[in-house]
């Protein structure tokens, strides 16, 4: 009997030291997500870093479906601690997060970001209404013939979408399928173009995921080329290349305006005002998500959401409105700021 007490006592203390290494093994928060956010992020963590007796955290651009999988993949020092977004968590997501003991989500949102559609300065600028975007990426269009039939997408310069538009070939550089810009910009401007023919409008009430797939679909046949997640890189290649154009967010339009300009769509020009009061169409909320079950236990996370939540960084003259970022209105922003700081979880998301 005293043998098996002793082995025990032994097995909990090997466990205890397990436990007690892992949890130190990482002292620096870990953070994950969305290339849209990761300026953002970045800025913040650098300040943090600088300011305060906590290390700088380490932020990694992943895209936004590729961080939630991270961060949905349990808790514990090998996953991370926050992940950024350029949408909302989707239910799926959400789920497997659940699944695998990610039960408590705290979500922050940060601002508003738009989506701009933007070329080299060397280029005319584009005047481009959600019709014609959708006409030009579409997998599948409405037959210009007129038969009635969605057929392959026809269209290969951007004369042939609409006449008062340049005779150059259709090259748009762009996200891939796991990044939130990609789920935004097809949401936003693809559906919206999409919904301007009745023909598809009406598969909506009949058959919604057909209708998601012809509204969301994008072309496959070199005319829209993904470009990762590296939106830098994309800004070098429209550089490079005077007849392509890029979709990126906002805050790197911005941050390259000595090389690069933004496309007007529907008249409207990507700007902080016309994004921040609704008026440029491609315009959406970006967030970021904490783990709640890593707050006091990875060092510095709750002071890094405070840090990121205050008016010094994200209010509408703080250091982050540099980097891009426009802000929430000021009640929105003040309330998102006291939820944040408690750490209040949320829910699963509608579908």
């Amino acid at each position: 009997m005293r043998k098996t007490l002793i082995a025990a006592a032994v097995t909990v203390t090997a466990f205890a030291a397990t436990v007690s290494v892992q949890a130190v093994a990482r002292d620096t928060i870990s953070i994950v997500g969305s290339s849209t956010v990761f300026p953002f992020s970045t800025a913040v963590a650098e300040n943090f870093g600088r300011t305060t007796n906590f290390g700088t955290p380490k932020v990694e651009s992943t895209g936004t479906g590729g961080g939630m999988k991270l961060f949905c993949a349990g808790v514990g020092v090998g996953t991370p601690d926050i992940t950024n977004a350029s949408r909302a968590i989707k239910a799926s997501e959400y789920d497997a997060c659940v699944a695998n003991g990610v039960k408590d989500i705290v979500e922050v949102k940060i601002g508003f970001d738009g989506i701009a559609i933007a070329s080299s300065k060397d280029a005319e600028q584009l005047d481009l209404g959600l019709k014609e975007i959708f006409l030009a990426l579409a997998k599948v269009v409405p037959d210009p013939e007129g038969s009635g039939k969605l057929i392959p997408n026809p269209y290969k310069t951007w004369y042939d979408v609409r006449a008062n538009l340049p005779k150059i070939e259709i090259e748009v550089l762009g996200p891939p399928p796991t990044s939130g810009t990609r789920d935004a910009f097809a949401e936003l401007a693809m559906e919206g173009g999409c919904k301007t023919f009745e023909q598809i409008k009406a598969l909506k009430a009949t058959d919604e995921d057909q209708y998601k797939a012809v509204c969301h679909g994008i072309r496959e046949d070199g005319h829209y080329i993904e470009a990762g997640e590296n939106d830098n890189l994309i800004v070098q290649k429209l550089v490079a290349n005077p007849d392509a154009l890029g979709i990126f967010g906002y805050s790197f339009l911005e941050q390259n305006a000595d090389k690069i300009q933004g496309s007007k769509v529907g008249g409207v020009e990507p700007t902080y005002d016309s994004i921040s009061d609704g008026s440029y169409p491609i315009s959406r909320s970006i967030y970021f998500y904490v783990k709640k079950a890593h707050v006091g236990t990875i060092p510095g996370i709750a002071e890094y959401v405070a840090e990121f939540t205050s008016d010094k960084a994200w209010g509408p003259e703080g250091y982050l409105a540099d980097k891009g970022l426009i802000a929430l209105p000021d009640a929105e922003r003040k309330a998102m700021a006291k939820d944040a700081q408690a750490m209040k979880t949320i829910g699963k998301p509608a579908k």
